[in-house]
C-alpha cells in the first residue's frame, strides 16, 4: 500500500540552516497493517508521515501509494489525500463548521458525494468513534477535548480513506481519555482493514496496538519490524534516547540476574503468560 524508495527531505536546503529530516528512506507498508511509527523530536516521523498524502515533496526520491508514483505525471493529489488521510496532532484545533453532522461531513461533501451516502458516512464514522446521534446537531465547541478529538477523527474516517494516519492521537488527553481513543482506533482497523499509521511517543501505546513498528532516528529507519523483533532490541533503542515498555525493562533486569526467560515481552498479559510457562517449565 505505501512505498518509499530513497525518500529524502531537506529543509532550507542551500542555507546555512540547511537540515535533513529524511534521509535515503526506504520503506514498504503492506496493505491492511496497523504499524506504529516512533522516534524521539526531530528524528523524521512527522517529515515522513507529511510526504505520504502530498503535503511535502520529496527533495529527492520517490512515493507510492497504492502503486502510483504519487508525483507522477497526470496525478492529482487531491486523489491521493481522499486515498490518504492524515489526522495532525491536535487536529480539534480544526473544527470550524456549527455542527457536529456538518464537520464531520466536510470531507465526503469535497468528494463530490450525494447528500445520501454522506449521511450514511456521518453516521457510521461518529458511530466508529463512539460519538453519539444527539450530539450530532450540536455545535462542536460545546463538547470536551476527547469528544472534539473524536468528532476531528471521524471527519477523516467519513472520506474511507485506504490508509489513515494519526499523528499523536492522543497527545494533551487524560488516561481515560487516550484509552478511549486507542481503542476506537484498533476496533476502526479491524472493522475496516484499512492501514493504519499511528505515530507516537509512547512505546507503550504501540506495543500494544501496532502489528509492526518503525523506528525513526536522525532521518533514517532504525529498524521496522514486529514488536518482539524490535524489543529485543532494547538496548540498542535505549541508546538512541527512546524508553522501551515498563514491562521490558523488568524482563531485561530478571534476565541481568541469571533467570533465563525471555525479553521480547512487551505488554502485560505477554508478561503473565510467559511468567506461568516459566513457572511451569521449572515444575512450580
Amino acid at each position: 500500500m505505501i512505498r518509499t524508495e530513497k525518500l529524502t527531505y531537506t529543509y532550507s536546503q542551500g542555507t546555512p540552516f540547511e537540515k535533513t529530516a529524511v534521509d535515503n528512506v526506504d520503506l514498504h507498508i503492506e496493505e491492511g497493517a496497523f504499524v506504529g511509527i516512533i522516534g524521539h523530536t526531530g528524528s523524521g516521523k512527522s517529515t515522513l508521515i507529511q510526504h505520504l498524502n502530498g503535503l511535502i515533496k520529496p527533495t529527492s526520491g520517490k512515493v507510492y501509494i497504492d502503486g502510483e508514483d504519487i508525483h507522477g505525471k497526470n496525478v492529482k493529489l487531491r486523489d491521493i489525500r481522499f486515498k490518504v488521510g492524515l489526522v495532525f496532532q491536535y487536529p480539534e484545533y480544526q473544527i470550524f463548521e456549527e455542527t457536529v453532522s456538518k464537520d464531520i461531513a466536510f470531507g465526503p461533501k469535497n468528494m463530490g458525494l450525494s447528500e445520501e451516502e454522506i449521511n450514511t458516512r456521518v453516521r457510521e464514522a461518529a458511530a466508529m468513534v463512539g460519538v453519539g446521534e444527539e450530539l450530532l446537531d450540536r455545535s462542536p465547541f460545546e463538547l470536551s477535548g476527547g469528544q472534539k478529538r473524536r468528532v476531528a477523527i471521524a471527519g477523516v474516517m467519513a472520506m474511507r480513506p485506504k490508509v489513515l494516519i494519526l499523528d499523536e492521537p492522543t497527545a494533551g488527553l487524560d488516561p481515560k481519555g487516550r484509552e478511549v481513543i486507542l481503542d476506537q482506533i484498533k476496533e476502526y482497523h479491524q472493522r475496516s482493514h484499512t492501514t493504519v499509521l499511528l505515530v507516537s511517543h509512547s512505546m507503550e501505546d504501540v506495543a500494544r496496538f501496532a502489528e509492526k513498528i518503525l523506528v525513526m532516528n536522525k532521518g533514517k529507519v532504525f529498524c521496522y519490524d514486529t514488536p518482539p523483533n524490535v524489543f529485543t532490541r532494547a538496548d540498542e533503542i535505549a541508546s538512541i534516547g527512546l524508553s522501551v515498555p515498563q514491562v521490558t525493562k523488568v524482563f531485561g533486569l530478571l534476565r541481568s540476574k541469571g533467570i533465563d526467560i525471555r525479553q521480547d515481552v512487551y505488554t502485560v498479559d505477554f508478561a503473565m503468560k510467559t511468567i506461568k510457562e516459566y513457572l511451569e517449565q521449572k515444575g512450580r
